[in-house]
């Protein structure tokens, strides 16, 4: 198996990620705009310990798999195209995969478990971008396995994939503005902050990491109007990342063990996120309720 090393992007992109943080802290307290809640701060800082601890676990796992299913591939784009076309396609790929993956994180209820934790911020600032699931990186594989299978070099796309991570970091401020025609191609913070707004028209919108356009394509596209709310529909009110972690995994067994039939068990597990089992059956209203509609 190739070795990946990605070191040399960790070496550049961490020091700059860590002057934007302080920029933004420096910035947002001269102008006196509060974006910066210490607390929040410290439950973002223990999701991405647990986060980045089961990404070191699998890490080799993953790597090998994706190298033996790229021994199956469909296409052969390495000697096909030139290698800065081969880097371009492989972006627009990770995007597309991440879009799919990410919108039904928000749309099947299992996968809504492990993703709400990265909603479940009130605040809007450059280190929410790290606010990040434990199971997060088990719950990629299924979709990006994908990629090897139609020919991405995972050598490639390992690089790839985490300097367009390193991108996601950008949407996550207050501080900058709306970018204009920008904000129609790319991710920007204006299309980002809608995201994680809990604003009714901002629910569900905007899935893209680093192009907006596969939302503007799938109808899943929304500009951001109205001052963004940030957070759950019904906040945790808390910042402990162990009960954030396994938060909606409780209320998934809670309603498991009340089921009646496979059938509603079956809906509790793959079901939209706001399914709940009341009277002994699922509500067919798909109630809104407090940790199961995701911030948009």
């Amino acid at each position: 198996m190739e070795i990946v090393d990605y070191s040399g992007i960790y070496q550049v992109a961490i020091p700059l990620v860590l002057f934007f943080i302080c920029f933004e802290a420096i910035f947002s307290a001269f102008k006196n705009i509060r974006v910066y809640d210490l607390s929040d701060f410290l439950g973002t800082m223990g999701l991405l310990l647990g986060n980045v601890f089961v990404a070191l676990l699998i890490q080799g796992s993953v790597l090998f798999l994706y190298f033996n299913l790229y021994e199956f591939r469909l296409f052969n784009f390495a000697n096909q195209i030139p290698i800065f076309f081969l880097w371009i396609t492989t972006f627009i790929a990770i995007d597309f995969v991440f879009y799919w993956y990410h919108r039904l994180s928000h749309r099947v209820r299992i996968l809504w478990a492990i993703h709400m934790n990265h909603h479940s911020s009130t605040e809007m600032n450059f280190s929410v971008s790290f606010r990040q699931a434990w199971f997060g990186p088990i719950s990629k594989v299924p979709f990006f396995i994908s990629l090897p299978l139609f020919g991405f070099d995972p050598a490639v796309t390992a690089v790839a994939g985490v300097i367009s991570t390193f991108w996601g970091v950008i949407g996550h401020t207050q501080i900058i503005g709306k970018l204009g025609w920008i904000d129609g191609i790319f991710n920007t913070p204006s299309n980002h902050r809608v995201h994680h707004g809990k604003n009714t028209q901002y629910i569900d919108k905007n899935y893209g990491n680093f192009l907006i356009i596969w939302d503007r394509f799938f109808g899943t596209y929304q500009k951001e109007e109205d001052k963004v709310i940030y957070g759950l529909t019904e906040d945790l009110c808390t910042n402990n990342p162990i009960q954030i972690t396994f938060h909606t995994w409780r209320e998934i067994l809670e309603e498991i063990r009340r089921a009646k039939s496979w059938n509603q068990i079956i809906k509790i597990i793959v079901g939209p996120p706001y399914s709940k089992i009341k009277s002994s059956s699922i509500d067919s209203k798909e109630s809104r309720n407090a940790a199961t509609l995701l911030s948009g």
